[in-house]
């Protein structure tokens, strides 16, 4: 065999054994049997040919091609080769997920039923992962307004410290903290010493309450105010006594003419006694000799 010919097959076959080289390390079984599917995406986002398959984060194949549904634009179409007897469900959902350092994954998020399932050739319907990179992506603008705040708050504590009343401030604050602490103790050792004897009054008033009660609940308030009634209906009928011309104290008290009678009276006794200091000798008679005869 001529040399050149050697050289040649050495090629060939070094060829074919980088190429299974390769196949290999990419998790590809030439000689195992596969099926091929079709997704459409709207963004491939990179996802690149030989990029390993997952279902439910399980590596069951490869991206077999990616290509532009150029007749549908704005469609991506990617084929999948997988393991025969991986049984892809309907309602199996493909997601695109981009890495944290570039690159992306396709995971297969397998549906409820295995029974009703894709055959070969179909098209699983694809969908785009909220992943890490699209959280991320999503939190930047809270966080530039964090940092915004953060930036103001900086600032302000900036010209805080450059305050020249900044340190008396402190002198304040740890006078004030010194008298509460200071007022602290003394109201502690005020409760330890009056509270107890508050505590005690109180009890000897609830106790004379409850005393005074049960005072209250012995006694015949019944009777205490049927006796009651009865003597403001004596004193009623008294005063209506008085009122009326019946009795001595009626008439005494409602009879005009026996007050005139008794004003007549008493006035013809002061006539009569001013009359006897004007003239004794009308009324007594004195005579040191004797009786004069008739």
């Amino acid at each position: 065999m001529k040399r050149e010919v050697k050289i040649g097959i050495t090629g060939i076959a070094a060829l074919v054994l980088l190429f299974l080289g390769m196949n290999f390390l990419k998790g590809v079984k030439l000689f195992d049997a596969n099926d091929t599917y079709y997704i459409t995406f709207k963004d491939a986002k990179a996802l690149s040919k030989s990029s390993t398959v997952y279902a439910d984060g399980f590596n069951i194949g490869i991206v077999s091609n990616v290509s532009y549904d150029y007749n549908k634009p704005g469609t991506v179409v990617v084929a999948i080769s997988v393991k025969r007897n991986v049984k892809i469900p309907h309602g199996t959902i493909a997601a695109l997920d981009e890495a944290m350092l570039g690159g992306c994954t396709l995971n297969l998020t397998m549906g409820p039923n295995p029974a009703d399932r894709y055959m070969p050739g179909d098209t699983i319907t694809g969908a785009t992962a909220n992943g890490l990179m699209t959280a991320a992506a999503e939190v930047m603008p809270k966080v530039q307004e964090v940092l915004a705040h953060v930036d103001s708050l900086i600032q302000t504590l900036n010209t805080l410290a450059q305050n020249p009343n900044l340190p008396k401030v402190m002198e304040n604050a740890e006078l004030i903290t010194a008298n509460l602490n200071q007022s602290s103790v003394q109201l502690n050792q005020l409760l330890k010493k009056d509270l107890p004897q508050m505590t005690s009054t109180f009890n000897k008033v609830g106790e004379n309450a409850v005393q005074l009660t049960d005072n209250l609940a012995k006694l015949d308030l019944e009777g205490t105010v049927s006796k009651v009634n009865t003597t403001m209906n004596n004193v009623q009928a008294a005063t209506d006594k008085l009122n009326s011309n019946e009795g001595s104290l009626g008439l005494l008290l409602n009879d005009t003419s026996l007050y005139g009678n008794l004003n007549q009276t008493v006035n013809s006794a002061t006539n009569l006694l001013e009359d006897l200091k004007q003239n004794p000798s009308r009324y007594v008679h004195f005579s040191l000799i004797g009786k004069k005869a008739k």
